[in-house]
């Protein structure tokens, strides 16, 4: 008798983000939050309640971070394995498609997509054979069949069959503008998707959410599982809630999914206009600005380029810092003369 299969999906961990282990600049990191996040997400294996982990890629934020945020990173998967439940990875982008080597790669629980290839597991009586490659980096779009080709997913019987991949599907969207990719030789079609998996399992995209069919609205012979990333990496993520997936699986029977959120640190951006004001009245309208949002918020302080007058190298990052509670992270973002292209960074 075969039984439901209950999955952990979770991606786009960014471990490392703002974690440096010498800081230059005494502040809050937010580190701390991707680690705590990450954390979180895997409590549900830990405590037992699914019967394997998958990991949708981008475990770190850049293809090489210091051996000790991969030692603490890798900790935990170790732990979730060594209770026997199956642990897959899939290389992201950001790791340019490959884990840097460790103890997971001669752990017989913990299975990575270091190439084009399927796994299989037998789990309560269910055969599951589990697709994947790394990231493709360029023009996944078009190279996607032949990569699918190469995991040879077709040759292995099994009862249900996944796709775990780190890609974008026609039809995702990011953004507070809602911005759909669509076509082109970085976006992998949704007709291309072929019949005989039960779901698409994809990091990459960190939003949460599931596509069921293509832009011209035909049904995808597979819905598309985005779980989304655990903690908001960037501005134009700030109004999206981050969590992971539990995903239920059996043969000959819809997926059924729950999105468990994460709590995610709020991002606030704060618009401050200097026309006609001395250094101290901006000093006042920012304190009072400030001790307005959340403590735990990251906020970035906005001014135009034709207001960067001497004041702004007297209330600069450090200033903002020293008016801010601790546990905000807070710093000023500017305008280049030049293209307008706005940037932020530490300016004091």
């Amino acid at each position: 008798m075969q039984h439901s299969i209950r999955i952990l999906f979770l991606a786009d961990t960014h471990l490392g983000f703002d974690a440096p282990l010498r800081p230059k600049v005494q502040r809050r990191r937010r580190g701390d939050d991707f680690d705590a996040n990450y954390r979180k997400a895997l409590q549900p294996a830990f405590d037992r309640q699914v019967d394997m982990v998958v990991h949708g890629g981008d475990m770190f934020f850049r293809s090489r971070v210091h051996p000790a945020i991969v030692e603490a990173a890798f900790e935990p998967l170790l732990q979730i394995a060594d209770q026997g439940i199956s642990v897959f990875i899939v290389p992201g982008n950001h790791e340019r498609s490959n884990i840097p080597r460790s103890l997971l790669h001669n752990h017989a629980k913990i299975l990575i997509f270091e190439q084009p290839c399927t796994h299989l597991v037998n789990l309560n009586g269910c055969r599951i054979a589990l697709a994947g490659f790394p990231n493709v980096r360029h023009d996944p779009g078009t190279r996607f069949n032949a990569e699918l080709e190469k995991t040879a997913w077709k040759s292995h019987p099994a009862d249900i069959r996944l796709l775990c991949m780190h890609q974008t599907v026609e039809g995702a969207q990011v953004g507070v503008q809602n911005y759909t990719f669509r076509s082109g030789a970085e976006v992998i079609r949704g007709a291309d998707i072929p019949a005989g998996f039960a779901a698409v399992l994809s990091g990459h995209i960190h939003r949460h959410q599931v596509l069921r069919q293509d832009l011209a609205g035909r049904p995808l012979n597979a819905a598309v599982f985005y779980p989304g990333s655990t903690e908001r990496t960037s501005f134009a993520e700030r109004e999206e809630e981050k969590g992971y997936l539990i995903l239920t699986i059996r043969a000959g029977e819809p997926v059924r999914h729950i999105f468990y959120p994460l709590p995610a640190r709020p991002m606030v951006d704060l618009v401050v206009s200097g026309q006609g004001l001395t250094t101290a009245q901006i000093r006042e309208q920012l304190i009072e600005h400030i001790s307005q949002q959340d403590q735990n918020a990251v906020v970035r302080v906005h001014l135009k380029a034709d207001e960067t007058g001497a004041w702004i190298s007297e209330l600069n990052d450090r200033w903002l810092r020293t008016v801010a509670p601790a546990t905000m992270n807070i710093n000023w973002v500017y305008n280049w003369r030049r293209g307008g292209d706005e940037r932020s960074g530490e300016m004091g």
